[in-house]
């Protein structure tokens, strides 16, 4: 609009709300306790709440994303030395875990596959095949005939026993 309109020309219609008017000098109870409530409750909750995320914000914490750093193995753990031991079982554990999660995952993709393919599945899903068969066998080899309450030290013998049974084989291949 110019600098020099005509007000009178422009007139703004009155409001059809009328104005209310106090007609007592008592405040608002409503006024005085939702102010009241913002200041006692509210303000320091926000505030905590605030000063809480800001922290976090600064130190993010991946928790999927976890990584624990390799604890010695229970054939490195010295004799008595029961630390040692519990975080070589708790890092054998984690493996475990671990190689059990390569496995399914491995499985997934060779049904994904099987269903993709359908009827030609036997010849476009041989990689998946294959590569399903390595990894149940090392699945196999490394935490097989342990049961539900295999352990470190138990898995430990296992791979022992084995490596003496494959010396002993080469041994006798070789006279």
């Amino acid at each position: 609009m110019p600098e020099d309109s005509d007000w009178e020309a422009y007139k703004v219609p009155p409001t059809r709300t009328p104005v209310s008017e106090r007609t007592t000098w008592v405040p608002n109870p409503v006024t005085f306790f939702q102010t009241v409530f913002n200041y006692v409750v509210d303000a320091p909750v926000t505030f905590v709440r605030e000063w809480i995320e800001r922290q976090q914000s600064k130190n993010k914490f991946y928790y999927y994303h976890q990584k624990f750093r390799r604890v010695p193995d229970l054939s490195e753990c010295l004799e008595g030395d029961y630390l040692c031991f519990f975080e070589a079982e708790a890092q054998w554990r984690r493996d475990r875990m671990v190689d059990q999660e390569i496995v399914e995952i491995v499985r997934e993709r060779l049904g994904a596959c099987k269903q993709r393919e359908g009827p030609n599945q036997f010849q476009n899903c041989a990689k998946e095949v294959e590569l399903l068969a390595q990894v149940t066998k090392a699945y196999q080899d490394r935490y097989g005939d342990l049961g539900v309450h295999g352990n470190a030290r138990t898995c430990l013998m296992k791979q022992k026993h084995r490596m003496m049974e494959e010396r002993k084989a080469q041994a006798n291949a070789s006279q």
